[in-house]
């Protein structure tokens, strides 16, 4: 791609998009200002229109040489439904970013990265910049089935990996947890672990490693807003005070993370969310993969 780095022509539009399931799709997007400051752990903010939702989604990949980044959507409600139905060609309203504080990449030894669903888009850049700092790479990847297990390539090319699902339809039939107690009973204590994933996962990956004091990081995910951290929307409580995700995190320590205050404050508007995605739903015949 050829375009100047400064250039706003054709800004945030859709260069490539890859359905990877029925609900989860890949955008590379130009983006020239982002992709030329964009680090393991950082994040940006999705709208799809004017007046849309602001939706927070990590970055998964970035070119400064072609002016795009990637981001992995699943779609969850409106707003994202509503994005995954986008084709190439077609341009977000808005990416703001790069936001957040990125992840410390150093030489532990050996990395531990377990990811669950849709955040194993996340974890596969941060497991990608430990590899490139000499660190060896271990995965755990988890999905309530096969056809919702992403980048199981990618993260391959990166070192072992061990897959598990709900239903066993792919690698395992258990939950990441398992697979990482039969790890350490084997003797193959990781240096460091990074979880990314549902709330209630990480909370479990934290406490398989706690007896062990392997270090661990987990990336919160709570509703966020501004992404500057004015509106306190993201607010999480670790070591017992406040922080803000999005721009103290989002990674944290998970062994000083209250997952059970998470855990309440990301379902307050799961009512309403429904809600908006069945009228949504009434109103588009797109194919939104519901279930």
């Amino acid at each position: 791609m050829n375009h100047d780095i400064y250039s706003t022509e054709g800004l945030y539009k859709i260069v490539e998009k890859t359905d990877l399931s029925p609900t989860v799709s890949k955008h590379v997007i130009y983006a020239p200002l982002i992709a030329a400051k964009a680090k393991a752990g950082h994040f940006v903010i999705l709208r799809s229109r004017e007046g849309g939702e602001r939706i927070p989604v990590t970055l998964v990949d970035w070119s400064p040489e072609n002016g795009t980044v990637t981001v992995i959507i699943q779609a969850i409600g409106k707003s994202t439904t509503e994005m995954n139905a986008f084709r190439q060609g077609d341009s977000f309203s808005d990416v703001a970013g790069p936001l957040g504080t990125p992840v410390e990449i150093k030489k532990y030894g050996t990395v531990l990265g377990v990811g669950g669903g849709v955040g194993i888009a996340e974890l596969y850049p941060i497991a990608k910049a430990f590899k490139q700092a000499g660190n060896g790479i271990v995965s755990i990847l988890g999905a309530r089935n096969k056809e919702l297990l992403i980048l199981e390539p990618e993260m391959a090319g990166l070192g072992r990996v061990i897959v598990t699902t709900d239903d066993g339809s792919a690698g395992r039939k258990g939950l990441v947890t398992d697979a990482m107690k039969e790890l350490y009973a084997a003797g193959e204590k990781p240096d460091a672990i990074y979880t990314i994933g549902p709330i209630i996962m990480m909370k479990f990956v934290a406490e398989a490693s706690r007896p062990h004091g392997t270090p661990t990081f987990a990336s919160l995910n709570p509703i966020m807003l501004d992404g500057t951290g004015m509106c306190g929307g993201c607010r999480v409580e670790v070591g017992g005070k406040p922080k803000f995700a999005c721009v103290d995190g989002p990674m944290f320590d998970a062994h000083q993370t209250n997952f059970d205050q998470l855990m309440k404050r990301t379902a307050a508007y799961r009512d309403s969310e429904k809600e908006a995605l069945e009228r949504y739903a009434k109103d588009h015949t797109c194919r939104i993969g519901l279930h």
